[in-house]
């Protein structure tokens, strides 16, 4: 039985609070321990978008806008761009 990344995150930190941006559960990579945020992978985030009906050109301009752009507090999440060697 294994449960997701979000599950885990609440679970270690259950005196915490975070912001968690609606419907990218499986973007989420992690935790930002030194300032207690959601790690989401961008990528990750724009193929939900994809999946979701969303052109690449359209998914890509709302992350940048609608996702990247928006400040919702100190615990805002983290967008980061994961770099894999080849």
């Amino acid at each position: 039985m294994s449960s997701s990344k979000l599950q885990q995150i609440l679970e270690l930190y259950p005196d915490d609070t975070f912001v968690i941006a609606d419907g990218l559960d499986d973007a989420i990579i992690g935790v930002d321990d030194n300032n207690l945020k959601i790690v989401y992978d961008i990528e990750k985030v724009i193929d939900i978008l994809i999946k979701d009906g969303m052109e690449v050109d359209d998914a890509i301009e709302y992350y940048e806008y609608n996702i990247a752009g928006a400040y919702v507090g100190e615990n805002t999440p983290s967008f980061i761009r994961v770099i894999i060697d080849l």
